[in-house]
């Protein structure tokens, strides 16, 4: 077995995902949801807002011209707008401020809020509130681990009965990292696996949560969709690899492992350019048999001379796992004659083999920078499943994560008025929170030990992540530290913003309206951005005049 295709990246889909995702072999990162890919939610209903300065001196209370300017030009309601920017060295605000408040360091408290407490869609924007609380629950240090064991004793090369593959929240057990493990295995002489694999998802409750869930959107198969389990092999994808010619298209797996039959409908378009080869696509459709082979048929259009390299939930997880494994073990000379199966570890089984992924501090830069839905889905469920708190609901871990939450923010004296917690990774219909609780979430983070790493993993405008071609060239590139969030009808950011005095500001702002997701929530936030780094919320910035429509 070569190796070479361990480190070839397969590309995610460029139009439908925001941003990159989960990794494949070495190099593919899971797409996410920043998602714009059909993401209807209904918007929260209209509530009554209120604009006010927090400063001593302030001017009138009231959308700043830029703002309003901003908002007319994308076409959208005062009312769709939620913020509140705030001085990263001022106390906690508090619903219902409106006024002046004592600041450390001698410095006026000054801020403004827009409907600060209204509870709204925040996206991807709520993964901030994911990474605080996981960074002090659950500590920089924290990784996800993945473990073979067995009961079954070892008799001249053979493993006389199953091998478990236990699943410890592990977001990077790719290919390569599944590949150690086996190879872990052969190293210690096993030759022969008599049993069945059986794979432990108990980490989790219930231990699929895929199961009985309607799809987010109409593109299922995409792995920002993916919902984790507590065993992510392989990140629940298998590689798919498409190619056409002037007279054909070609497709084929990667890896190519035994057990599926590809009925190949995919027909040529003249029309399509290859970079929107998405718009032509159709999800596959798969047809199990008892033996465990599968029948995988692709229809749609695809462009002429395009090579495009995906990775996909193509079929049911466990027999994507269950081809993969065996093509693995195979390639080592190793055999396996018995089946894939869910269990649980046994009494008395011993580690064979571990993998551990690198410590969440440094995986949150792909969970927020780029943004990584399934990345924030696992941290939020191990919250639930490894931090607990008392009175927490028994057998649902998501609820159990929600309680999580909520205690971390009693204890800051976070109002949670309005709160409403899915999976943690913004990418729901149902998850809200208001601009204020953004706000102070980010400043109790910011302030605790963990305050630097929480920093750094937020996209730097004009710069990196989902930030890169946003700000690039204006006042702001490189000032702001921006988590961002879209839905199709939701945007949104969260973060630090240096103005050009040099002082820092907490911001939080939403935009949620049926036309207000997308470019539209764009053009209203990142003016909004340019104006405090331009302007320090100084007394004069609401009498700078609105800028031109862009």
């Amino acid at each position: 077995m070569t190796r070479a295709w361990l480190s070839r990246p397969l590309p995610l889909p460029a139009r439908r995902t925001a941003v990159p995702g989960r990794a494949w072999g070495a190099a593919l990162l899971l797409a996410t949801a920043t998602g714009l890919a059909g993401c209807a939610a209904t918007p929260p209903p209209p509530a009554p807002g209120r604009s006010a300065v927090l400063s001593p001196a302030a001017p009138p209370a009231g959308l700043p011209p830029a703002v309003r300017q901003a908002l007319q030009c994308a076409g959208l309601p005062e009312e769709a707008l939620a913020v509140l920017v705030s001085p990263r060295d001022a106390p906690a605000t508090r619903a219902g401020d409106v006024g002046p408040r004592a600041a450390t360091g001698g410095r006026a408290a000054a801020g403004w809020s827009h409907q600060p407490d209204r509870a709204m869609q925040p996206a991807s924007a709520m993964k901030v509130l994911t990474s605080v609380v996981a960074l002090e629950r659950l500590g920089p240090a924290h990784r996800g681990s993945t473990e073979l064991l067995s009961a079954a004793p070892l008799q001249d090369g053979r493993l006389a009965g199953d091998l478990v593959l236990r699943g410890g929240a592990d977001p990077e057990l790719d290919l390569p990292e599944a590949w150690a493990l086996l190879q872990a295995l052969r190293a210690q002489g096993v030759r022969e696996i008599a049993g069945d694999l059986v794979l432990d998802r108990s980490l989790f409750q219930p231990e699929r949560l895929d199961l009985g869930v309607p799809p987010f959107d109409d593109q299922p198969e995409f792995p920002y969709n993916v919902i984790p389990d507590a065993l992510q092999f392989t990140g629940n994808l298998m590689g798919l690899v498409l190619s056409a010619d002037d007279r054909r298209v070609t497709v084929r797996l990667e890896p190519p492992v035994d057990g599926v039959e590809i009925d190949n409908r995919l027909v040529l378009a003249d029309e399509l350019p290859c970079p929107r080869w998405e718009d032509g696509w159709t999800p596959p459709q798969a047809t199990a048999g008892a033996d465990g082979r599968v029948r995988l048929q692709l229809s749609g259009r695809f462009p002429r001379q395009c090579r495009q390299q995906q990775a996909m939930q193509l079929y049911e997880r466990d027999l994507q796992a269950e081809h993969q494994i065996r093509w693995l073990w195979q390639g080592l000379g190793g055999q396996w004659t018995g089946r894939l199966r869910s269990g649980a570890t046994p009494p008395g089984a011993r580690l064979l083999a571990r993998h551990l992924s690198r410590p969440w501090s440094e995986l949150l830069h792909p969970v927020n920078k780029q943004s990584n839905n399934v990345y924030a889905r696992l941290l939020y469920l191990s919250l639930g499943a490894l931090a607990p708190v008392d009175g927490a609901p028994a057998g649902d871990t998501l609820a159990r994560s929600a309680a999580v939450v909520d205690a971390w923010l009693d204890r800051q004296g976070i109002d949670r008025t309005g709160l409403v917690m899915d999976n943690g990774s913004g990418l729901s219909r149902r998850e809200r929170i208001s601009a204020r609780q953004l706000v102070e979430a980010l400043r109790a983070g910011l302030a605790a030990s963990t305050g630097p790493e929480l920093l750094a993993s937020l996209p730097l405008a004009g710069v990196d992540g989902t930030m890169r071609n946003r700000l690039k060239g204006g006042p702001a590139q490189a000032r702001a530290r921006l988590k961002t969030g879209a839905l199709r009808n939701a945007a949104a950011i969260a973060g630090v913003v240096s103005d050009r005095s040099g002082r820092d500001w907490l911001v939080a702002a939403m935009v949620n309206d049926e036309h207000g997701g997308g470019s539209a929530g764009r053009r209203v936030l990142d003016p909004l951005v340019e104006w405090i780094v331009r302007t320090g919320l100084a007394p004069g910035a609401w009498d700078e005049p609105a800028p031109a429509c862009r």
